[in-house]
């Protein structure tokens, strides 16, 4: 007769929670250890916060024009002769606050960038999907019109659907539509390098033998691209959406830079360089100088963090 060992009962185990599993992961691992990526987090993460904080620390609304002061222009840094107290950075020709200025145009510059990622990833992503996951003339179609975008430059893309925008628009609507207006000039012609990117991973995966399983089982093919494909196709498009992040804060400066950005009383980063270059050679350096510095520190912040993303996503510099 077979005897039976009967095994004390074992204690519920609890289920790590996803703070764990990131605590525990290799690329937290990686973050901890590079000293480059933590500072540029942080620098990030400080202009971030003060610019979501910019009503509650800022002397003034640069927004609204009802509280510039003429009598209040040109006044330098406080640390310069002439400066005075709140005005910490200066003031420019309107009587408006650099600082205050900086901080609201960082704002508009970090929405623009982050939405036009968001949108140009989407779309990316889907059309991507269903040229690989199809390919056929669908895949022919996705990408000859990618790669008509790709053979024009990427400011004049942009500059184009900006101006046919704005004169399309009645008068009243242009400066309230700006910002979508720009997340849609930037978007357009950067979903290319998502697309192309999904492409050559999904037509991998779909030769793969899970998902010719899952097409023997009648599986719908929306769920085979989100289910099976799509996860494996995501590590080069985060690192991809990352370094694109800075690029697009740039293509926004370079487009108010011109001048079919950002109107002068919404003042995002690149408008505030285009009205302080106006000055800059007539001793008003710190209009110019500030926006530029705080532009470069939020683009240097994010390529950094790229860089470090595409390295620690790399199995081959594991």
């Amino acid at each position: 007769m077979e005897k039976t060992v009967s095994l004390p009962p074992q204690s519920g185990a609890v289920r790590p929670t996803w703070l764990d599993r990131m605590r525990d992961s290799d690329l937290w691992y990686s973050f901890r250890s590079h000293p480059s990526a933590i500072f540029s987090a942080v620098l990030l993460l400080l202009v971030a916060f003060t610019a979501a904080l910019a009503p509650l620390i800022t002397p003034q609304n640069p927004y609204d024009l009802a509280a510039l002061e003429l009598w209040n222009s040109e006044i330098p840094p406080v640390w310069e002769e002439g400066g005075q107290w709140p005005y910490l950075l200066g003031t420019d020709t309107q009587g408006r606050d650099i600082l205050s200025a900086v901080l609201y145009g960082s704002r508009i510059s970090l929405i623009i960038g982050f939405a036009s990622v968001l949108l140009a990833l989407a779309v990316g992503l889907s059309l991507g999907l269903v040229a690989g996951y199809f390919g056929g003339w669908i895949d022919n179609v996705i990408m000859r019109v990618g790669d008509v975008l790709l053979s024009m430059p990427f400011i004049l893309i942009a500059i184009l659907i900006t101006a046919i925008a704005t004169a399309s628009l009645p008068m009243g609507l242009k400066d309230v539509l700006a910002a979508p207006i720009l997340i849609f000039a930037i978007a357009v012609p950067s979903w290319v390098q998502y697309a192309r990117t999904v492409r050559a991973s999904a037509m991998v995966e779909t030769k793969k033998e899970y998902v010719q399983a899952a097409r023997l089982i009648r599986v719908k093919s929306w769920r085979v691209m989100l289910h099976h494909i799509l996860p494996n196709c995501l590590t080069p498009i985060l690192v991809a959406a990352t370094l694109n992040f800075g690029l697009a804060i740039l293509s926004e400066a370079t487009l108010s830079f011109l001048g079919v950005g950002m109107p002068p009383d919404q003042p995002s980063l690149g408008t505030l360089i285009r009205i302080g270059n106006q000055y800059l050679f007539s001793g008003l350096w710190w209009i110019v100088v500030f926006p530029s510095i705080q532009l470069c520190l939020i683009v240097l912040s994010v390529n950094m963090i790229g860089d470090w993303l595409r390295d620690a996503l790399n199995p081959k510099l594991r």
